[in-house]
This record gives C-alpha cells, structure tokens and sequence, in this order.
C-alpha cells in the first residue's frame, strides 16, 4: 500500500529518466515528507488530546454530560489543530501549486506562475519574528509587477526543513519540476 506521504523518496529514487514518476498527476500531493518538527508539535498536541478525552470521560461518570460535552468539543478542537498543522505546506498537481496554511489556503494554476526559484534571503525561524539568513523557494507570478516574487513556499528554517538541508535541495528540486513540466517556470 503506497503511502502518499513517502512520495519525496520515491521521485528520486526511479530507475527511469522520469523526474517525476507519479501515476495520477491530478491528485494534490506534497513533493516532501513533513519535518521532524511539524510532526513533533503535532505529536505533543495529540498527547495532549488524549489527556483531555480521558478527562472527557471521567467527567461524564462522575459529573454532567453538559461538562463532559465542553470538555469534548475542547478535545476536537485540539485534535483538529494536531491534524490542521500536519497538513500545512506546500502541495503540487498538474492543475497547479497550493500553499496550505494554519488559517488559509492559496492555489495557484500553473499558467499565472512565471517562475520558481530558489533564492538566498533572510527567513524566518520556526515562522517566529527572528529572521536567520538561509534559503527560500519563492514563487514568481506572471500577474505581479515587475516579477516580484511573493511570500516563501518554502524555506531552510521552517517546520519541515530545519537542521535538514538535502530534504530542502530535494522539495526545492521536485517543486521546481514541477513548475518546470507545467508552467513556465
């Protein structure tokens, strides 16, 4: 059963000349295995979910189902910000490119982006306020002005690639593939 999730590896790791070796190709996809550190906070946040479901449970023995309804809806919530943060990040398809964030999601079609590139810039550190020098992959779009590239998709310091600096070259490489197939990146 392949899982979707482990696809980074398998795109380098074809025997073909084929750099990007999916079967369906309109199916969203994230190019990377999320961080050690996307999947860690997300773990810590699920830990905390079961603690607070167990509550859930002893105070529906023991006090009002109304209690024990808040304290429930508390713990959804908890597990929907678990699952919410291991969704964020970048996700391609032949249709276009989608930058899924904590309260927000951007998709951009392949015809409206003019380039992808990788570019040596300040950056943010854990998406913190303190900026660190490092690596971004920028998205250039055809209806900006004057090509200027917008937000980061990715970056050396963010929660998927901090302290793991090939799985960046590689995400890079495979977004840039991407566009490159695609667009007119």
């Amino acid at each position: 059963m392949p899982l979707p999730f482990l696809t980074a590896d398998r795109a380098f790791d074809a025997v073909d000349d084929v750099a990007l070796p999916f079967e369906d190709r309109d199916r969203w996809r994230r190019p990377y295995r999320p961080g050690p550190w996307r999947v860690g906070v997300a773990a810590i946040w699920l830990l905390l979910a079961s603690y607070v479901l167990f509550a859930a449970v002893v105070i529906a023995l023991t006090g009002t189902p109304s209690d024990a309804g808040v304290i429930l809806g508390i713990a959804l919530a908890i597990i929907v910000v678990s699952l919410r943060l291991l969704r964020m990040g970048v996700w391609v398809s032949a249709r276009g490119l989608r930058q899924v964030g904590f309260l927000r999601t951007r998709t951009v079609a392949w015809e409206r982006v003019s380039a992808v590139r990788t570019v040596q810039q300040p950056v943010r550190w854990l998406g913190l306020p303190r900026a660190v020098q490092g690596q971004a992959l920028s998205l250039v779009r055809a209806d900006r002005a004057a090509g200027q590239p917008g937000a980061p998709l990715l970056t050396t310091h963010n929660a998927d690639f901090l302290g793991r600096a090939t799985a960046f070259d590689r995400a890079a490489d495979s977004v840039e593939a991407w566009a490159e197939e695609y667009g007119r990146g």
